[in-house]
């Protein structure tokens, strides 16, 4: 297909805007930046503003950003940098609501994922709107409900609208920073195991599928990842379709109240990683490399249960087998000592721990709709080779060790992922089942896709 939206994307592409419950204004193209007066004013009429930057954004956007609002005569304090070493966790957060609460002014958020967040989560505290300007094709957060902050240890998304109006300019993205395009790519790939792990949910009962908010994610998900090569090359018309690829995900978490439409599996592993302070070389890897290497381990463990006749489960032996509230706690305790984590873990397992005679019903309703369900996964999800190749092609890290994560630690990240969230992803399919442990000798064992005998497979 050609290199710019087709008339059915555009067309999803405005349904999306329209049926938003936040966002309003959405412009995507080379020169967004420049129209920004003009979408201000439209978006919140007579009101001042304020530039939220850091200090690398505010040299590539912010600055011109600021200077545009105020030659279109739009009152505009002093912006509010911050530096280099700012991360999206709760420390941040506080200083930026304590210096915007006592000035009265619309936040125009401009940065990537760290800005947005901060800025969303503390316009919503003061109750007002705000506008985010992007300065990389990084994530999907621009658009979405929420905020993924780190907070007493933990990465929690806070709920919190989107910005009522979002500016993408390509000439600002094309030249971001290396690594942060490619990023974004790797989150977006994210969406096809994060749908699989919605089918799975919604074939056990957990959660139905709406099919508008799927539409808005997986219908055209394929043709904005085709071309990881353009990623790499920063060529425009790629960043643009990754672009409305991102924005998309966020209409449908939107719509959603909820990441369950673009976040599954995959960004357990990566916000377990978050939680563990994870860094490589001194750094924490980006949120997308991580989601990058979470993927690829889900759609292995999805081939190693799509390759089982699950249809043939013993549901008394899984039901008896399902482990006490007892053995959980102290697994727990094994996986994560003390503290936070482990506090975190605790909460979100209980949520999401069935009784036994629930756990029998969902292994019967399972085993029997096993056929159409692996019918169904098999024509959804995108072979791991080929998305390790398009991961490779991005310029994204496809092996563990490239982000610092050894085989042996991604193995232990697979129980330990499990027990952070509440959300029904592949983890729990196959605990349910009864085959999370066989599973893992299968994917990490001698001649498995993750052997701890060969560290570059």
């Amino acid at each position: 297909m050609g290199s710019s939206l087709s008339v059915e994307e555009e067309r999803l592409l405005d349904r999306a805007l329209a049926a938003a419950r936040d966002t309003r204004f959405l412009t995507v193209g080379r020169g967004a930046r420049q129209d920004v007066a003009r979408v201000f004013a439209s978006a919140f009429g007579d009101v001042s503003a304020v530039v939220v930057a850091d200090d690398r954004t505010f040299a590539a956007a912010g600055r011109d950003v600021l200077e545009r609002l105020r030659r279109a005569g739009v009152v505009c304090g002093e912006p509010f940098l911050f530096g280099s070493d700012v991360h999206a966790e709760h420390g941040f957060v506080e200083r930026l609501q304590g210096a915007l609460g006592s000035i009265e002014a619309v936040p125009v958020a401009v940065g990537s994922g760290t800005i947005n967040d901060l800025t969303k989560l503390v316009a919503h505290r003061l109750g007002r709107p705000y506008l985010a300007v992007a300065t990389a094709a990084s994530m999907d957060g621009y658009t979405a409900y929420g905020a993924s902050i780190t907070y007493r240890g933990s990465k929690q998304t806070f709920d919190c609208p989107a910005p009522r109006a979002v500016l993408a300019d390509l000439d600002v993205i094309a030249p971001a920073p290396e690594g942060l395009n490619a990023s974004g790519y790797a989150d977006l790939l994210a969406k096809g195991a994060a749908g699989a792990d919605w089918i799975v949910a919604d074939a056990a009962g957990e959660e139905p599928i709406d099919s508008q908010v799927w539409a808005t994610v997986q219908e055209f998900l394929p043709s904005w990842v085709e071309s990881p090569v353009g990623v790499a090359r920063s060529e425009p018309e790629t960043l643009r379709r990754l672009t409305v690829g991102l924005m998309m995900s966020g209409f449908a978490m939107q719509a959603a109240r909820s990441s369950r439409p673009a976040s599954g599996a995959d960004h357990q592993f990566s916000h377990l990683w978050d939680m563990q302070h994870h860094t490589h070389n001194g750094v924490a890897p980006s949120h997308g490399f991580k989601v990058g290497i979470g993927t690829l381990a889900s759609l292995e463990l999805y081939e190693v249960l799509l390759r089982r006749d699950l249809g043939r489960i013993d549901v008394d032996a899984a039901t008896a087998a399902w482990p006490s509230t007892e053995h959980v706690e102290a697994r727990i305790t094994e996986l994560f000592g003390e503290g936070e984590l482990a506090a975190k873990a605790r909460e979100e397992t209980a949520a999401k721990q069935p009784t036994p005679e629930a756990i029998r019903a969902q292994l019967e309703r399972l085993r029997d709709g096993w056929p159409a369900l692996r019918d169904r996964l098999n024509r959804h999800l995108a072979p791991y080779r080929n998305a390790r190749a398009m991961l490779e092609a991005a310029g994204c890290p496809s092996r563990p060790e490239q982000i610092g994560i050894s085989r042996e630690r991604l193995r232990v990240s697979f129980e330990q992922a499990y027990y952070i969230r509440r959300r029904f992803t592949v983890l729990d399919f196959a605990r349910r089942l009864g085959v999370f442990d066989s599973a893992m000798d299968e994917l990490f064992g001698p001649g498995g896709p993750w052997t701890l005998e060969n560290g570059r497979s």
